[in-house]
């Protein structure tokens, strides 16, 4: 057996000074900021910081949706927050989100302003203000709400178990490997199974649902995520796989998912102040 297989917990545990993986320099067992900068504040109503991580995307692309569907109240400045460099513990952040994870939004149109964190709840946020991607219909409605909360309650399963052990532990650890990618494969089957009868995950409506799961479930499967889709064989979820590419067609997705981003061939924004800035980075990727 390896050292690491022998490991027995300590009575009290305490913190390794770097444990290897790759956030090894942020992670620590205690909240708050670590330094004071004030947050950047845009010409309009709604200020985003984040990063285009797939929390991150969630909540561009429905910004990008609802702009799409005419809202200009939806107009937005998103600004980058780095996480690999501590941005995330700035006064500023940490004012808006005390829990210190991207994204957070401030609707600045509200008095007082309003201060927003997790990004079901972004979501929910502006589907309620602006009355779209929610479904009028009772049992759609509550179909949407099921399968918001499904993804709120379930990706971690993906990003902090799999995906973790997967792609950014420091060594292969064959029992959490293992754990977490049979309940990867599990939801991904929940999901195969529900749109192998639903056009959506709300029924026959581009949802909030839909904009919430895609950018953990649509990019794992895709191949955008983890470099995992020969590993997880996703080809055997064919209507998931469908949904995700019906999903990753649309215009405002395109959009959406490069803001706050700075890497990838298919386009990048780093901060967005109007429509233009995204215009001209799917422009420079088609030139």
């Amino acid at each position: 057996m390896s050292e690491q297989e022998k490991y027995t917990p300590p009575e009290v545990w305490s913190q390794a000074e770097d444990d290897g993986n790759k956030w090894a320099s942020i992670n620590r067992p205690v909240s708050g900021a670590t330094h004071e900068k004030d947050r950047p504040i845009g010409k309009h109503g709604l200020q985003l910081y984040s990063l285009a991580t797939p929390n991150g995307q969630k909540v561009t692309i429905m910004l990008e949706e609802l702009l799409a569907l005419g809202v200009e109240e939806a107009q937005y400045d998103a600004w980058l927050i780095n996480i690999g460099e501590g941005d995330q513990f700035s006064s500023g952040f940490v004012e808006v989100n005390p829990n210190s994870k991207i994204p957070a939004l401030v609707d600045t149109t509200t008095t007082p302003e309003t201060k927003l964190f997790e990004s079901g709840a972004i979501l929910r946020y502006l589907a309620d203000k602006f009355g779209v991607l929610i479904p009028d219909a009772h049992e759609a409605k509550a179909a949407c709400y099921n399968w918001l909360f499904w993804q709120v309650g379930s990706a971690p399963y993906i990003g902090g178990g799999f995906g973790h052990f997967y792609s950014y532990a420091p060594y292969p650890m064959s029992y959490p490997i293992n754990r977490f990618t049979m309940e990867t494969k599990r939801q991904l089957d929940v999901l195969d199974k529900h749109l192998g009868s639903h056009a959506y995950m709300a029924g026959d409506q581009y949802s909030i649902a839909d904009i919430a799961i895609w950018p953990w479930y649509g990019n794992l499967v895709l191949g955008n995520l983890y470099d995992a889709a020969t590993f997880l064989q996703v080809h055997e979820y064919t209507h998931l796989l469908a949904w995700a590419k019906r999903i990753e067609a649309r215009p405002a997705v395109k959009r959406g998912r490069i803001v706050n981003r700075t890497w990838g061939e298919d386009g990048q924004v780093a901060n967005r102040h109007s429509g233009k800035d995204i215009d001209d980075a799917l422009a420079a990727v088609k030139s």
